[in-house]
């Protein structure tokens, strides 16, 4: 049995990893930033614990809880995030601000303070959920994917740190998968852009974001979730596991393409 923390495990991908990884009879943790979600994952087996990662005070008690339960932390799944799109010109910079400190800062904050715990069993994982995003973008994704490039360079810098404790960090790099984040990210792209200089391409490219998140081949949360507890499962896990529609796909288009040329086809994509 591993002693399991799961951050925004109220949905989607950290529901149901946290669901498999309990089913299989590993103690697991889900972090949860209301009380609905809590009641959620008690009812599946899963211990809530009140979890914003952008609250120093929260990600403290966290790990301070669970080590006083358990004494220890053997896998940290960083999952909590969420996609920041539209214009460059049309974005506040505290709202991109804010898009570091949920999808790199959170995450680093709980590594930091996971780390001290796992150095002195000499094991342990930090599973960080990246995206394909992290290696390539998409039209009018610019701080998004800055956070998720961010998250891969943090992610492999530290995977040589760590290494002599006998940690491994590991990243996931889903492709597209079905969740509910794009229906506020189409949102608050239209919301910004109105009357200004790029309300003709925003209103294009939340169109194609809505005809690709409705798509039936898009991945479902599960299949993503069984990657991760590949990983955790892994006596010696891969540095990167690339899963969901279209991720290889995509990475080898950005490979092995012109510049230019990529960039045609992602912004006639939508």
């Amino acid at each position: 049995m591993k002693i399991i923390l799961i951050t925004g495990a109220g949905s989607g991908i950290g529901y149901e990893t946290a669901v498999f990884l309990s089913a299989l009879g590993h103690k697991v943790y889900g972090g949860v930033r209301n009380q609905r979600s809590a009641e959620k994952l008690t009812q599946s087996g899963i211990i809530p614990i009140e979890l914003d990662i952008t609250d120093e005070r929260q990600c403290t008690q966290a790990v301070k809880l669970i080590l006083e339960n358990d004494q220890r932390i053997d896998v940290l799944v960083n999952n909590a995030g969420y996609g920041l799109f539209g214009a460059v010109e049309d974005i506040e910079i505290s709202e991109a601000k804010h898009q570091f400190d949920v999808n790199l800062f959170g995450a680093a904050r709980l590594t930091q303070l996971a780390l001290p715990s796992m150095r002195e069993h000499k094991s342990g994982k930090i599973i960080n959920i990246s995206s394909v995003g992290g290696r390539t973008v998409s039209y009018m994704g610019a701080w998004y994917h800055a956070s998720k490039y961010a998250v891969e360079a943090f992610s492999d810098a530290l995977r040589m740190e760590v290494s002599d404790f006998g940690i491994d960090v590991v990243l996931i790099e889903p492709g597209g998968t079905k969740t509910n984040w794009w229906e506020t990210a189409t949102e608050n792209m239209k919301r910004r852009s109105k009357g200004g200089a790029y309300e003709k391409a925003t209103e294009q490219a939340t169109a194609g974001m809505i005809k690709l998140y409705r798509n039936r081949l898009m991945s479902k949360p599960a299949v993503i979730a069984k990657v991760i507890i590949k990983a955790v499962d892994a006596k010696k896990p891969r540095a990167r596991y690339i899963t969901g529609f279209g991720g290889k796909r995509l990475l080898f288009l950005h490979f092995i393409l012109p510049a230019k040329c990529y960039d045609w086809l992602v912004k006639h994509a939508v």
